[in-house]
């Protein structure tokens, strides 16, 4: 009998095909950034519990929110991940990044991305919001939900 094996890099690779990733540094509780992207900049970001990532390191648990938008007549959807919980990190190479804004289902272009990019900004305790590239990512098998 053979055995089958699961292509995680494969996997990854999927997961993230046609994805814009976004880095942001606000020092803010989840629901108070996610209150003003709702009501400042008009997404509806709501807590998704189904999607929650949970992370196991040093015999000890980890839950990683995420929240997430859908855009009307479209399929993309934006989900906003908190990169801390504990003192540890979802992606431990973006330590400094609060949350992580990631674009998927549907392409997102460049002026779609900076127009994102100059809202969240925009908003008050948001200290820096940068694109992050696949390559940058180590830990990106983290993300996957």
């Amino acid at each position: 009998m053979s055995k089958l094996k699961l292509d995680i890099d494969l996997l990854n690779e999927d997961f993230f095909e046609e994805t814009r990733l976004l880095g942001i540094t606000a020092p803010l509780k989840n629901f108070q950034f996610c209150w003003q992207l709702n009501n400042l900049i008009g997404f509806d970001f709501r807590l998704n519990s189904e999607n929650e990532i949970h992370l196991k390191k040093k015999d000890r648990s980890y839950y990683f929110n995420i929240y997430q938008s859908q855009e009307p007549n479209s399929f993309l959807i934006h989900y906003l991940y908190h990169n801390q919980c504990d003192g540890e990190y979802l992606l431990p190479e973006f330590k400094h990044m609060d949350f992580l804004w990631l674009m998927k289902g549907d392409i997102v272009d460049d002026e779609k991305c900076i127009w994102i990019k100059n809202a969240i900004k925009s908003i008050n305790g948001v200290q820096l919001v940068a694109e992050l590239t696949n390559e940058q990512i180590k830990t990106k098998g983290n993300m996957v939900f």
